[in-house]
Parts: structure tokens; sequence; C-alpha cells
């Protein structure tokens, strides 16, 4: 990258974090304590990932490979492993949206063409960076963020770039949640949204941020939505996409899971069909949906999410059944069971919530491992 190096940002000898970095523990505390009646237990289990305690020589060694499934990480000209090397991550799931609070020293990163090619990961990411700096570059064009930047970019397309000393607030959200907006933000890859959006953002981040610790499970629809709502709003505000030209660049899997989203309700949603509307054999197309279980158990799970933003829908009136066979469930009982274990309460469930404004958790919501990289908390096993 054509980008100048930055100086005087390098930690001083020892496993402190630089003096410029907020001195506060993760995850934030909220400015004034909410009160939450005791029945309705917190939904979201922070995932975390830290280096400080291991040995000096080990600590980037066990950021990269917690880093691995999204980027290939290095550290900066001159620096050893041996040094050490301080990170730390907090993560929360809401839904299939993973919001995680991040401080780490300087590195660089890359994510490649062979890493797009073997990875399930397509995530639109969504940047608040506290403190620091960094560049990311895509199609040789480079964008800067600094403290108080909202950045944005998809993991669908290779980019490289570096970062300083930084504590930063990230957003992924999947292709999917936002496939019906996908020319317009595609328009807005990295980019730092500006704005009045991108102000009430901010604010709307760091106000989440501070109360992650209290969202239970009958929040967390609304605030999926609001968050991608303030999101495709930003991206467009910030930019005026050629749609032609867009098109032309994307990805043959951003191709496949736009195919997906357009026509997930038809009864044609086949391989078959797919393969001759792609363009594609049959071997490359189960090559592209291999990471996420096959082409029919991402269809399937895709349906699952339309159905539980259906029955979170107030304005949806639909009877149960109806959802179901939309869904592409001819049995209720069949629906009920894969919805159930798909997200851990039935579609009744979903519907007491939304018709009593009381958020309803099941008694034991159903386990998800923690895993052991970026990679596990952005695409959990079901």
């Amino acid at each position: 990258m054509d980008t100048e190096s930055e100086s005087g940002d390098d930690l001083p000898a020892g496993q402190e974090w630089p003096a410029h970095k907020e001195r506060r523990r993760w995850p934030r505390e909220p400015a004034t304590q909410k009160e939450h009646r005791s029945d309705v237990p917190p939904a979201l289990a922070p995932l975390r990932f830290s280096t400080q305690d291991l040995p000096l020589k080990e600590q980037f060694q066990a950021w990269r490979a917690h880093m691995a499934p999204l980027v290939d990480v290095h550290l900066p000209d001159g620096k050893s492993p041996d040094d050490g090397f301080l990170a730390e991550q907090i993560g929360w799931r809401l839904g299939d949206v993973l919001i995680i609070q991040q401080r780490a020293q300087a590195y660089s990163f890359i994510r490649d063409q062979t890493m797009l090619r073997s990875s399930p990961i397509d995530h639109w990411n969504v940047g608040l960076l506290r403190s620091g700096r960094g560049w990311t570059e895509v199609n040789r064009q480079v964008t800067e963020a600094g403290p108080g930047a909202v950045f944005f970019r998809s993991l669908g397309y290779p980019h490289r770039g570096r970062m300083i000393d930084s504590a930063a607030v990230l957003v992924f959200l999947p292709y999917e949640l936002l496939a019906a907006n996908a020319s317009l933000l595609q328009g807005a890859n990295n980019t730092v949204l500006s704005g009045s959006l991108a102000e009430l953002l901010m604010s709307y981040l760091t106000g989440l941020e501070a109360n992650l610790s209290n969202v239970t499970a009958g929040e967390v629809p609304r605030l999926v939505q609001t968050i991608s709502d303030m999101v495709v709003a930003c991206a467009a505000s910030s930019t005026r996409p050629d749609t032609s030209q867009i098109q032309a660049g994307m990805g043959m899997m951003e191709r496949a899971h736009r195919y997906v989203h357009l026509n997930l309700h038809s009864d044609d949603l086949t391989p078959d069909v797919m393969c001759r509307a792609l363009g594609i054999s049959r071997t490359r197309l189960y090559q592209l949906f291999e990471a996420s279980g096959g082409v029919f158990n991402y269809i399937r799970k895709r349906r699952l999410l339309q159905a539980y933003a259906d029955l979170s829908n107030p304005a949806d009136n639909r009877q149960i059944s109806e959802i179901a066979e939309a869904a592409g469930f001819n049995a209720a009982a069949n629906f009920t069971r894969a919805f159930s274990h798909e997200f851990g309460l039935s579609p009744r469930d979903i519907r007491k919530t939304v018709a009593t404004e009381r958020p309803v958790v099941p008694a034991t919501l159903p386990a998800r491992s923690q895993g052991t990289t970026i990679g596990d908390w952005l695409v959990p096993a079901h």
C-alpha cells in the first residue's frame, strides 16, 4: 500500500496499553444502570479472546490463529513476535449479527482471493474507531480512518490494510441480511461513512455497546433490524453507486447468495435452476456452498431466518402455518422442530413476544460453542 508509516504510537517496553488509549475495561458500563425484570434474564453471553495472560513469545501467534479465518495478520516491520503482542476482543452475538469490542497493538492484514474462495465469510463490516488509525486498500483505492470515524467494507472482496495501536467497535452483518440492498452497499465499499446519519449510527452503537450485557432475547430482532436499517441509510447517503459496474464486479458467491435471497419463496429454487441462472456447473455450485453445509442447508436456513423476521413483525398477521408454508415446510410440526432447533425459541414464543411486548426466553437456551477463532464467532455451527 502507498501509505506513509506513522510513528509515535508504538508501545513502550513491557506489557502496558499506550497512554493515549482508553484505560477502561470492556464491556463498557452504562452511565445509569437500567432496571430489568428479574424474570427476564439477559440473552447475550460474551465471547472472549485475549493474549494478555500468554507468554510473550506466544501472544502474536495466538492472535494470528484467532484471526486466520478472517484475515492473515502480520507484525509491523521491525517488530518481533518475541516482544509480545497485546490484543483483546469481546464478542456479542445478536442473532446472526456479531458485535466485537476490540483493542490491539499495531498490525497489518490481508484477505486475498485464495482466502475468499474457501471462506464462508462474506459479511458486511462496520467499524467505529475509538482510538488509533487504520488504512484499508480495495482495488488500489486506500481509505484512511481515524478516531471517531465509522468505516464500512465488504468481506466478500479482497482487501488489505494496517492498523496502528487502536481500540474499536466492529459490527459484522451477514451478506444475506442486507442482500436486498447489495448493489447500494457495494457502492459504499471501503468508505468512511459521513454526515448526520453516520453521527446517529455512531451514537446508537455507543449506547448499545454500553448495554449489551442487559439485552434480552425478545429485544434482539428489533436491535438487528435497527442496525441494518441504519447501516443501509448511512451507505445510501454516502455514495451513489454505478450499478452496472457493481454487478460486473460481483463475486460468484455473492451472486449465488443474492439469487437465493431474490427467489427465496420460489418453488423453483433448486440447484439445477440456480446453475442455469448463474451459468455455472453443479460441481461449482456445491463448492460455493460447501462451507455453509450445502445448497439445501443454506436455502433452508435463509428461509428460517425470513420466517423469524416475519413472526417478529407486528404488522404480519398471517397464521404460523402460512409462514411455515412460505418457508417451504408442508407440515407445521416439522417447521416448529426446525425453527426451535435453529433459534432456541418456538414460533409461538416469537409471536407471544410480539403480542405482549414482553420478552419470552426459553427455560434452557441451546448451547453455543464459543469456539477458538473469530471464524467460529462469525459462522457458528448449529
